[in-house]
């Protein structure tokens, strides 16, 4: 699977500790608007995941199991993107930014 993103060389990515973030352990989120993300090749190895709401499409890999990207239900619009899954050398800065999404509800207005 290749996909592409257009985000700045300095990038701020959010660690949750929803239910599922804590579970999957590791994916931090670059949020981006859907016109800036551009799925490559792959499109058929891909599965999806819904629960709860079924706004978030979690995306999966059928062939390794990968989360690479999804879309979240705090940005139904966009595309959150595994910042870990960004080719190596194209990020100059990262800057890691909690977000509380164990409580969702209460902290959703201070990324959107």
């Amino acid at each position: 699977m290749r996909f592409e993103v257009e985000a700045p060389a300095e990038i701020v990515v959010l660690a949750c500790n929803c239910s599922m973030c804590a579970r999957l352990g590791g994916f931090l989120h670059l949020v981006v608007d859907r016109d800036r993300f551009r799925l490559l090749q792959g499109e058929d190895a891909i599965t999806t995941y819904t629960f709860n709401t079924g706004v978030a499409k979690h995306t999966f890999c059928k062939v390794c199991g990968i989360k690479p990207f999804y879309t979240p239900r705090s940005h139904p619009d966009g595309v959150s993107v595994s910042a870990r899954c960004l080719d190596p050398g194209t990020v100059a800065e990262m800057r890691v930014e909690v977000f509380d999404g164990e409580h969702w509800e209460e902290h959703i207005d201070s990324i959107r």
